[in-house]
């Protein structure tokens, strides 16, 4: 346990925000706000102290930050957070169109969330004319992931969903780790959502019980990620579903849902009928929006198909 605080709180000086937070932006994060608070710092609460505001992380001078709750709350004042205002943000920030200010190296450890948490690069102003734009481009996979955060850790975190997906990890995300976690409450789609672009992510030995209008994750253009090790209740809905969302809102996905591996997962209470817990190439050019990117010679431009290779997706487990 000593070993883990120190690494929170250990400095390193490459990292800006990788400082302990002083007694007065303890005190601001820890007073309730309808405002967001920018963490620039590794904060470390006392046990029992509860955080009642949204938290942002923006920027390359967040990288670094952290949050070690200790098992205390992290909620919201005010209105229901939704997809625009997540309980925590991870987010880049647009400095032109061919440069973000990225964070990495950020921490979440040992909170209950009330809400969601959304990481995300290219894209996190609300617009999508910037990843149409680089979609035209070959080296489209290259640019999002430079633009998004990476190495974003999430350990022994409690994770209610209040309706919006309770982790969503945008475009371009890369070495994201959420290990030891529990999911619980409700999402309107998915408990996870891996999108476009992103890669090398970890979820292992988690307990997912999210009641879900869907799957419970999402690997939509997503790849090398390593799901393992976790416990879910379906509820009658989808395991691991991957994809490719083709020509959504005019972006051209190039990247596949490949190489993934999905083992040693335990799915519980699948639909008696028609069971699916991990689902390799689950639409394949099925939607209406699929032409919206066509005219060009790549990705799913050129072809609707999900492309998923690959993927291994046993052993795993269908429990009752």
């Amino acid at each position: 346990m000593l070993a883990l605080l120190f690494a929170l709180i250990a400095p390193d000086w490459s990292l800006p925000a990788a400082r302990p937070c002083a007694a007065a932006e303890l005190a601001e994060l820890t007073t309730p706000s309808t405002e967001p608070y920018r963490l620039l710092c590794r904060a470390v609460l006392e046990p029992g102290q509860t955080v009642r505001r949204r938290i942002l992380i923006e920027g390359a001078e967040a990288s670094g930050a952290g949050l070690d709750c200790r098992g205390g709350a992290v909620t919201v004042a005010g209105p229901v957070p939704t997809t625009r205002t997540p309980t925590i943000a991870i987010w880049s920030r647009r400095v032109t169109a061919e440069h973000w200010s990225r964070p990495t190296d950020v921490v979440l450890r040992d909170c209950r969330i009330t809400g969601s948490i959304r990481v995300w690069g290219m894209g996190a102003d609300g617009s999508y004319d910037d990843l149409r734009a680089s979609s035209r481009t070959t080296d489209h996979v290259a640019r999002t992931q430079a633009a998004a955060p990476s190495h974003v850790t999430l350990e022994g975190l409690e994770l209610t969903g209040v309706g919006s997906i309770p982790l969503y990890a945008g475009p371009g995300v890369t070495r994201l780790s959420l290990t030891g976690s529990r999911l619980t409450g409700r999402s309107d789609a998915t408990a996870i959502y891996l999108d476009a672009e992103s890669a090398d992510n970890r979820i292992v030995d988690n307990a997912f019980a999210v009641r879900t209008r869907r799957e419970q994750i999402a690997v939509d253009g997503s790849a090398r990620n390593t799901v393992t090790g976790n416990r879910f209740v379906l509820n009658g809905q989808g395991g691991v579903f991957l994809y490719r969302n083709c020509g959504e809102r005019g972006v051209i996905r190039h990247q596949t849902p490949s190489d993934n591996q999905i083992t040693d997962n335990v799915f519980t209470g699948a639909a008696r009928w028609r069971p699916q817990t991990v689902v390799v190439g689950s639409r394949e050019g099925r939607r209406a929006y699929c032409g919206q990117d066509k005219g060009w010679p790549f990705g799913s431009s050129a072809d609707d198909g999900d492309g998923a290779t690959g993927n291994v997706v046993a052993p795993n487990e269908m429990g009752r």
